[in-house]
């Protein structure tokens, strides 16, 4: 079963470095045209290459070109008033010869749409009424009776994700532009949401300089911050880490010698609530922290505190 697996691998690999030696000017004229449209990219395709499609359309969706998935059975049936004259459309055809995204074609010409084809073949009739065709012509299918669409599918997958990432670049798509379409998502939650919405303000670890070692250490594991702050909410004189209570007892193992105030950080790192958590993460990663206090670094005030691993 490995050597069935690592031959489907290679089989594949080689069907897409087929594929890429294909491509030339006719897709950055492409990229050009999708660029220069005022409307969507519409994508269709039925069976396998319709499945291929919808991923397309939602990379695409996802890195700035609007899209989305047609099918073309329910085109030919209602759907093409979904299709404005500023939509550009994408053909998925393997053959290049599949009868209902041919039956759209007529209509698509009438409304004066920009048409692109997916297909194995230049020379079929999709590709020939086509404004732009890409070549996805494979040699081999995966498939041992060449039948099930394999290679052929991953060879126009990856034609989309190419056009995806090529059209990403022509826009200068940033992260804060795909955070903005995946709030929802670690990506989104780190650069939409600031710091002071999701800082913990409850039962926060504060203890006295003068406090006891045995306080020290039962004021850490309540709080289960691995740390505690030295002062109240209006004014921190610094903190002490789990780090800084182990170096302390590497120096000297009687506790009783131990003083909140020789093992504290006296400058510890305070961020603005304000900041978005991308911010603050970069910051934490730079200075090699888990855990920032979270107020007014000025005023030495804290109102929170907020965990790389929440």
């Amino acid at each position: 079963m490995k050597d069935i697996a690592k031959k489907v691998f290679a089989i594949e690999i080689e069907s897409l470095q087929q594929v890429a030696s294909l491509i030339d000017d006719e897709f950055n004229r492409v990229v050009n045209a999708i660029l220069n449209i005022t409307g969507k990219v519409i994508i269709t395709g039925i069976g396998k290459s319709g499945l291929i499609g919808k991923k397309i359309s939602a990379t695409l969706s996802s890195t700035g070109t609007p899209s989305f998935f047609l099918h073309p059975g329910e085109a030919f049936h209602g759907d093409l008033g979904m299709v404005g004259t500023d939509d550009v459309i994408i053909l998925i055809s393997y053959s290049g010869e599949t009868d209902e995204v041919l039956k759209i074609i007529p209509f698509l010409k009438w409304n004066k749409n920009l048409i692109i084809s997916f297909t194995g073949n230049p020379n079929s009739t999709i590709a020939k009424n086509s404004d732009h065709h890409l070549n996805i012509n494979i040699t081999t299918e995966a498939c041992p009776l060449a039948l099930a669409p394999t290679s052929s599918t991953t060879a126009t997958l990856v034609m989309g994700d190419a056009l995806a990432v090529a059209l990403m670049e022509s826009r200068q798509f940033q992260q804060e532009d795909f955070a903005r379409f995946h709030p929802g998502g670690n990506l989104g939650r780190k650069m939409l949401a600031k710091v002071k919405d999701l800082m913990r303000t409850d039962n926060l670890p504060f203890i006295n300089k003068d406090a006891s070692f045995t306080e020290l250490l039962l004021r850490m594991s309540e709080g289960r911050l691995g740390m505690v702050m030295v002062g109240n909410t209006d004014y921190i004189d610094g903190v002490v880490t789990d780090g800084d209570l182990r170096r302390a007892l590497v120096r000297n193992t009687d506790t009783s010698q131990l003083s909140i105030d020789e093992m504290m950080t006296r400058e510890p790192v305070i961020i603005d609530g304000e900041e978005f958590i991308n911010q603050a993460e970069n910051l934490m990663m730079e200075k090699k922290i888990a855990t920032v206090l979270v107020g007014s670094t000025s005023k030495r005030k804290v109102n929170g505190v907020y965990q790389i691993y929440n």
